[in-house]
């Protein structure tokens, strides 16, 4: 949540208080010990164990701290991948990110056995979701600036190389996470806006905007958009909700037959019913 507290929650609206992280947990995910590996912009990569105590496992690369870790995946060797959304900005001024333009998100690892981590892909504009493929032969990152998908190679003769997996989306992919079964879902906080990308070029205009206090021009989306890749980047499914409650979309998971949606301005988790 907003506040740094992560709870346990049902379909049902059950839940209770598993831990407060006082700062700003994003990505989530368990690893083979049942700690829960949590991505926050604010404290840097945490693990925390069935009791809720908390261990940072790395907050600094190369001797410099992290400002934005953002969202991750683990991989079976149990090799923690995760993004740095923005070397120049913390979670708060998010939106200065956007404006000033510049391509400093990054892809890294973190390995528990030698509790080393490495950078792998940089210049990034502003690196966001991170999911692994199958078999943990790619890892997948969002480029939400770039409304792209960027894919790098663990595996066989690409091994090393990137390409893009998805490029050109309508809208500015937040996170992305894979279902185990061929589909890659992938969430939206916004829809591109043709004027305002218009903007982008022009340096004069971007630091008047950028002048003006964050909640005049702090986007809040009720377009939810959430499309759902198979493992060639084609476009398989393709959910929209224009007069939804939810605001600013940012994540969906997928359990069963339903989609777990969270977001960021909306104080709950929608749920959607693939069955349906």
């Amino acid at each position: 949540m907003r506040d740094g507290l992560i709870i346990k929650f049902d379909e049902y609206g059950y839940y209770e208080e598993f831990v407060d992280t006082q700062g700003k947990p994003l990505g989530l995910e368990f690893d083979n010990h049942q700690n829960l590996i949590v991505a926050d912009a604010d404290k840097g990569l945490l693990s925390i164990n069935q009791q809720g105590q908390i261990t940072v496992l790395t907050d600094s690369v190369n001797g410099n701290r992290m400002k934005f870790v953002d969202d991750l995946d683990i991989a079976s060797d149990g090799t923690i991948w995760f993004s740095d959304a923005t070397t120049r900005y913390s979670h708060d001024d998010t939106i200065y990110s956007f404006f000033e333009n510049r391509a400093t998100g990054r892809l890294l690892s973190y390995s528990p056995s030698t509790k080393i981590t490495k950078i792998h892909l940089e210049n990034l504009y502003f690196a966001n979701g991170v999911a692994l493929g199958p078999d943990d032969q790619y890892v997948l990152i969002n480029e939400t600036a770039n409304s792209r998908t960027r894919r790098l190679w663990l595996k066989g003769e690409k091994a090393g190389k990137t390409d893009l997996f998805y490029d050109g989306f309508p809208g500015l992919p937040d996170n992305i996470s894979y279902n185990g079964e061929g589909i890659f879902w992938v969430a939206f906080a916004a829809i591109r806006v043709p004027a305002i990308e218009a903007l982008a070029e022009n340096t004069l205009i971007r630091k008047i905007i950028g002048g003006l206090p964050k909640k005049v021009f702090t986007p809040t989306t009720k377009h939810v958009f959430i499309v759902g890749l198979d493992l060639n980047g084609n476009v398989i499914y393709n959910f929209h909700d224009t007069h939804s409650d939810i605001q600013t979309l940012t994540s969906v998971n997928q359990w069963g037959n339903k989609l777990y949606i969270g977001n960021l301005a909306s104080n709950f988790v929608a749920i959607y019913n693939l069955s349906k």
